[in-house]
């Protein structure tokens, strides 16, 4: 009968507390696989911003937990969702390159990237007018540029369209068509 032997436990390695030289590395390294100039000044900002946050905080591993607590730091901040899911995404990267350069566990940095980004409901874009706003635009002076030619022919629109479904305006504050009809909506620019 075999005599059992002790099993060696090997112990686990500390965790690992990324300080800034290492995250400017990883920041680096994203900055240069990104070809896009304008990706390189959106990314560049939003690892700095996290990399600020980061080193606000008291001394924390880079992990799974951490990027939860970044997130809900961004939710706090009444963030819109795609701003926080393409933070969230420059973050990932930086583990994943992290995780490549051998400053962070692989396992570590396959748990940053499980961290979900926030719901979008539906899609906005830009700043919304309410009716009143919309008349007001439509009753300042005439337009003279192709650029206020294009937005007040858009503007003219709206009204018969179902982007004022919700607070739609009311059909007697519009005289006539011809109210709010541009001058010329063909001209180019």
């Amino acid at each position: 009968m075999r005599k059992s032997t002790p099993t060696r436990r090997r112990k686990k390695a500390p965790t690992r507390v990324l300080a800034l030289p290492e995250l400017e590395q990883s920041k680096a390294a994203v900055l240069n696989r990104l070809t896009s100039a304008s990706g390189q000044r959106t990314y560049d900002h939003a690892i700095r911003e996290f990399v600020a946050w980061y080193c606000s905080e008291p001394r924390l591993a880079f992990n799974r937990a951490v990027v939860l607590r970044y997130r809900i730091h961004l939710e706090q901040c009444h963030y819109a969702p795609a701003t926080i899911n393409l933070r969230l995404a420059a973050v990932r990267r930086v583990a994943y390159e992290a995780a490549d350069a051998g400053l962070l566990r692989p396992e570590r940095a396959a748990g940053i990237r499980r961290v979900k980004g926030v719901r979008r409901f539906g899609v906005r874009l830009g700043n919304w007018l309410t009716p009143e706003q919309g008349r007001r635009l439509l009753a300042r002076r005439r337009s003279t540029t192709p650029r206020e030619l294009r937005d007040r022919a858009m503007l003219a629109v709206l009204p018969s369209t179902t982007a004022w479904a919700s607070n739609p305006m009311p059909r007697d504050s519009i005289k006539s068509r011809a109210d709010l009809d541009p001058p010329c909506a063909t001209a180019r620019g």
